[in-house]
């Protein structure tokens, strides 16, 4: 007769194969043409991994198992089917955070039972609990940033010194916990609260402009915890999965950081003061305005147009108007190109997805490296919503907080066209030098049905 025990080989077996499925997944995501079989696939993978985690012997609770991922389950899906796409950046950072809380869980439970582990073991835990909590508790403060429940940037006193004292209180409690065990419940619990309080200061001073690289690092934060924690329970599978997320996490921060040129530790703990605009040198001239007849004619006529999306083409589900434009202005003959920084929008690859979305050929959508060269040569750079990534002075004040930011050209085209909402900062609070340029003429409004009027001005001019 066969017994759970007997199954123990065909576990390993699954655990290889979604690891497997986790990698290639990841890699399929690299590009836009293959990242939605990535998704898939990781998917099957995941889906292999809990069902075989099911023959694992000795398995108990299995009924709150069962309503756990029925409930995780129909929550995803439904917030998966429903999420508009200038909400996703929020989605991404509180299910993130989910990931390390349940990492953190995972560590609660174990000190819980009260068990004596090796000092390993129990350091393990330890580290990937604290990781896990403030992962949790920080992604739940950016979801609060993006989603507009938090309007202001808080920055306490000496944070830094508060960020160092409240980090090394959590480590002295982490390691009373490890040498204490079996763990005593009343330090387990002050270790816990401590760690998601460290999230939560740590996260509060952070602004707008750093929020994509810190979702990508609290992504890597969670893929680190939940591999630790696969260690301390010895799953493959947990430890895999955490170990990928957490390289692929860690990189993508770098990546992001380095298109900012901001080490990771002066995004955390020296963040972007809004309304900072530098003292030794300030925004001089006047914004002068253009309608969209106007907009219309000098595309129209131009030889080559560039299109940079930014977070404003996102909120106003501008994305399938400006490829009908783009794909008016190409009819006619002009060279339609679009640009994007590593960090437009509030999510890495944010932009991609939207173009995507609306139909825009991969070919023509061009990263900073490919496509920073050609905006000397541009009749016209259209700047749809996009602040901080096309300000010049990143390259020109040296006070400014983005100062040796790499940005897109924009300023360098000819002529450069900004739809905007109004004379306002942006996300950053940072003022753009470009709004001022001689070259620049802003065209306000919200961007679908300023583009619309643009379309339709183009459609009349044969």
């Amino acid at each position: 007769m066969m017994t759970l025990a007997s199954f123990t080989p065909l576990i390993q077996a699954s655990y290889f194969i979604a690891a497997g499925l986790f990698i290639l997944g990841l890699k399929a995501m690299s590009s836009p043409v293959t990242a939605r079989g990535g998704i898939v696939w990781a998917g099957v993978g995941m889906l292999l991994a809990t069902l075989a985690t099911f023959l694992t012997p000795g398995l108990g609770n299995i009924g709150l198992m069962l309503i756990a991922i029925a409930v995780g389950t129909t929550l995803a899906w439904w917030s998966g089917k429903t999420v508009k796409m200038t909400d996703m950046p929020q989605m991404i950072a509180i299910y993130n955070g989910m990931g390390g809380g349940a990492a953190a869980a995972i560590a609660a439970v174990e000190f819980a039972h009260g068990e004596a582990h090796s000092p390993l073991v129990a350091s393990l835990a330890a580290l990937g609990a604290l990781i896990g909590a403030v992962s949790f508790s920080g992604s739940c403060v950016a979801y609060a940033k993006l989603q507009g429940l938090m309007k202001k940037t808080f920055t306490l006193p000496a944070q830094n010194v508060v960020n160092a004292l409240l980090s090394l209180a959590t480590v002295g409690l982490g390691i009373a916990v490890v040498i204490g065990q079996p763990a005593n419940l009343t330090l387990v619990l002050a270790f816990f609260a401590l760690a998601l309080l460290l999230g939560v200061i740590i996260t509060l001073p952070i602004g707008g402009a750093d929020m994509p690289v810190v979702i990508s690092l609290f992504n890597a934060f969670t893929g680190l915890a939940v591999g630790l924690e696969g260690f301390v329970l010895g799953n493959p599978a947990l430890m895999i999965a955490g170990v990928v997320v957490g390289a692929a996490g860690t990189l993508l921060t770098q990546l992001m950081a380095r298109a900012m040129n901001r080490p990771i530790s002066n995004i955390m703990f020296v963040p972007i003061n809004a309304g900072a605009n530098g003292e030794d040198e300030e925004v001089t001239g006047s914004m002068r305005a253009l309608t969209a007849l106007d907009a219309a004619a000098v595309m129209r006529y131009a030889q080559k147009v560039i299109v940079v999306p930014g977070y404003g083409m996102a909120v106003a589900h501008a994305q399938h108007k400006v490829w009908e434009m783009a794909s008016l202005l190409e009819e006619a003959g002009v060279e339609v190109k679009f640009a994007i920084h590593p960090v437009a929008g509030r999510m890495p690859g944010h932009m991609n997805v939207l173009l995507a979305e609306a139909g825009v050929p991969y070919e023509k959508i061009f990263d900073l490296e490919e496509i920073n060269a050609e905006f000397g040569t541009a009749d016209v750079a259209l700047v749809i919503g996009a602040n901080d990534v096309v300000n010049p002075a990143a390259r020109t004040n040296k006070s400014s907080p983005i100062y040796g930011m790499p940005i897109l050209n924009a300023d360098q085209a000819q002529n450069v066209i900004v739809v905007k909402r109004g004379q306002g900062t942006g996300y950053s609070g940072i003022e753009n030098a470009l709004f001022y340029g001689e070259n620049t003429r802003m065209l306000y409004g919200n961007a679908q049905p300023v583009i619309g009027e643009i379309i339709q001005h183009i459609k009349t001019m044969g």
